[in-house]
């Protein structure tokens, strides 16, 4: 696990070797035990190294045999070790043990062809001196980051974007355009992202630049997809349920993969639990589990995880949040994830990060399954929605429509009862970005950035839309699994890289080992969702490892009492500054439109948190990164350390 960096340019000149070690140094928290650089006329590659696997000799960048093709790599392959036969077969003499060095010698015998024989995660780049050639890859879900800047002479990349700012042709510039999005979801969906010209490589797709070719341009092409769902073969529940179970144990043990110590985040529910028991069997001595809570037990799930602990015998330990240390991380995370922060958890994911770096390097966790396996209770509301809006349809439009104005609008509904029905089929929009992306989605709908946006921008729904379209063609439940794996969990992963590489230590996925992706998409809905249970295949499978009052529990899904927080009275100067008029976001939006959100919040006639945290977010990420104010908003509303 590492940060990578580099550039090159379409004729060869001349740069200062300090580029390139001020953009690696400043991902150095992605790698703090080593660093090093490559440099010739065309290319300058830079990398952090945290030493994982081959502690020794596992150095970058690192060359092949006749030092014609340099690599630096962010990530872990998992089937290196078998790789390396075929193509010490093949005539390849290896220099180290290393992964890498598998990458590179496979780059060699099979070309960008490469990338399919490798399992695990990975963003990397490698130089091809003899073609001049640079060639660039992300993992097939996006568990590695990868941002690039082009500009038809210069390219540039590195897996945070702030790496890209220390080169001197690039400035961060906002793309407002993508306002609405953010706003909407609190991350982007596709390839943009909130600074102009700056991308990121989406997942399962390469990337060729030819150096010295007039006109030329980087091309990208996408070597994996999530498999379409198929007709399900002919065979029993039980077969699937040890299919399951035999791919997540295979998984698992790949991810014990380590020249150092290895732990385990561990919330008290289904995944965690699982994977941490199976680890419990496959390591010799005890397992290491890490977890996170708040001072206000009722958003706490640290009892689940201390009974699980208990039942596997782990080595536990624990950290508790309060609001103090919350938020005044919340200017240095955000400097982490050069974004907005999509999700409060976010921060608390980097606490428990930085309690589990006092003692391993390495931990698993249980993310991906419930976009796999329909585990979110928004997936069965949705369902539910969809089947009783078919029925519904058959009144005449002026009731349907009459029915949401009485929802929203009525004085002889309670407040708490309007919020509910304007969940259901009954109060919302028919089409998909009503009944299910302002419904469990949207922080501010479309029709509420009309009046926040002054000049608005492009589509809030469209990256959604386009993974939702492509999938017309199957299951309900199949369709909306597949688009939020394309959407959201890319962000998921990306949250859950920041947060564990700003504590220098390496997470790994066993859930998305991508034949286990692959396996997935083709178990069938029933088996998903079965009588309102999400995930009924993976607790079945886990059956034997989980107690039953954890398997069926019900969710809670990392809560995080910012609701609570954001009607404390310490919270009245943060919310105040939403309406400075040198800030951020006054020159972006229309400043009574938030006045008029905050007041009504503050009085308690509307629950605005949601949206609250989306403004708060984008004006600490726009004057850390963007006013020339981060000075006075580094240091959050409060410096308080978490308490272990």
């Amino acid at each position: 696990m590492c940060g990578i960096a580099g550039f090159a340019t379409i004729e060869p000149e001349e740069r200062p070797a300090t580029i390139i070690e001020g953009m690696t140094d400043t991902i150095r928290h992605r790698g703090p035990d080593d660093s090093g650089f490559y440099r010739d006329e065309w290319v300058s590659l830079g990398h952090r190294r945290l030493s994982i696997v081959d502690l020794a000799l596992g150095h970058q960048p690192l060359a092949n045999e006749d030092r014609d093709a340099w690599i630096v790599f962010n990530g872990e392959i998992f089937n290196h070790a078998d790789l390396r036969p075929d193509l010490e077969r093949a005539g390849h003499r290896y220099a180290t043990r290393s992964d890498t060095e598998t990458i590179v010698h496979a780059y060699e015998e099979y070309g960008p062809e490469c990338v399919n024989r490798l399992r695990g995660m990975f963003s990397l780049a490698i130089w091809d001196r003899r073609r001049k050639t640079l060639f660039c890859a992300r993992d097939r879900l996006g568990k590695k980051p990868f941002y690039y800047y082009w500009d038809g002479r210069l390219f540039a990349f590195a897996s945070e974007i702030k790496a890209l700012f220390e080169h001197p042709a690039i400035s961060p510039r906002l793309r407002e355009d993508m306002l609405p999005e953010y706003l909407a979801f609190g991350y982007l969906s596709g390839e943009e992202t909130l600074f102009s010209g700056i991308r990121q490589l989406m997942p399962g797709h390469r990337l060729t630049l030819r150096m010295g070719i007039p006109g030329a341009a980087p091309a990208i092409e996408r070597y994996w997809e999530i498999p379409q769902p198929g007709q399900p073969r002919e065979r029993d529940e039980t077969a699937w349920i040890l299919e399951c179970r035999q791919r997540l144990e295979q998984a698992v043990e790949t991810r014990l993969m380590s020249d150092v110590p290895l732990g385990m985040f561990l919330s008290g529910g289904v995944d965690s639990s699982a994977i941490a028991a199976l680890m419990k069997r496959m390591v010799p001595g005890p397992v290491e589990t890490f977890a996170v809570g708040y001072r206000e037990a009722a958003y706490s799930e640290l009892g689940y995880a201390r009974q699980v602990a208990r039942s596997l015998g782990t080595n536990h330990h624990e950290v508790t949040v309060g609001m103090d240390e919350f938020f005044g991380a919340l200017p240095r995370l955000i400097w982490h994830e050069d974004k907005p922060i999509t999700w409060p958890s976010s921060i608390s994911l980097y606490f428990v990060s930085k309690l589990a770096s006092e003692r391993v390097k390495v931990v698993l966790t249980g993310e991906g399954s419930d976009e796999l396996f329909g585990g979110y209770g928004r997936y069965r509301f949705q369902l539910l929605n969809q089947r009783c809006l078919r029925a519904y349809k058959l009144l005449p439009g002026f009731l349907r429509r009459g029915m949401r104005g009485a929802i929203a609008d009525s004085p002889l509904l309670s407040g708490d009862l309007r919020r509910k029905l304007g969940h259901t089929f009954l109060g919302r929009g028919e089409r998909i970005e009503s009944l299910y992306l302002d419904n469990f989605y949207a922080a501010f709908s479309a029709d509420e950035q009309a009046s926040l946006l002054p000049r608005g921008g492009a589509s809030p729904y469209a990256g959604f839309m386009d993974a939702w379209d492509a999938r017309g063609d199957t299951s309900p439940i199949d369709r909306l699994l597949y688009a939020d794996q394309k959407t959201y969990m890319v962000e998921l992963l990306m949250k859950q890289d920041r947060m564990s590489m700003a504590c220098s230590i390496e997470s790994r996925v066993p859930f998305l080992d991508h034949p286990f992706v692959e396996f997935a998409a083709r178990v069938p809905g029933n088996l998903k969702i079965r009588n309102g249970v999400g995930k009924y295949i993976v607790k079945k499978a886990a059956a034997d490892l989980v107690s039953p009052d954890i398997l069926y529990r019900k969710k809670m899904g990392f809560p995080t009492p910012i609701r609570q927080w954001l009607r404390d009275g310490r919270a009245k100067a943060m919310l105040a500054d939403l309406l400075d008029r040198n800030g951020f976001i006054a020159a972006y939006l229309d400043l009574p439109v938030i006045e008029k959100l905050l007041e009504s919040h503050q009085r308690g006639s509307i629950d605005a948190t949601d949206r609250i945290w989306r403004l708060l977010n984008l004006q600490v990420w726009g004057d850390l990164f963007l006013t020339g104010r981060r000075a006075g908003v580094w240091e959050g509303s409060a410096a308080s350390p978490a308490q272990p």
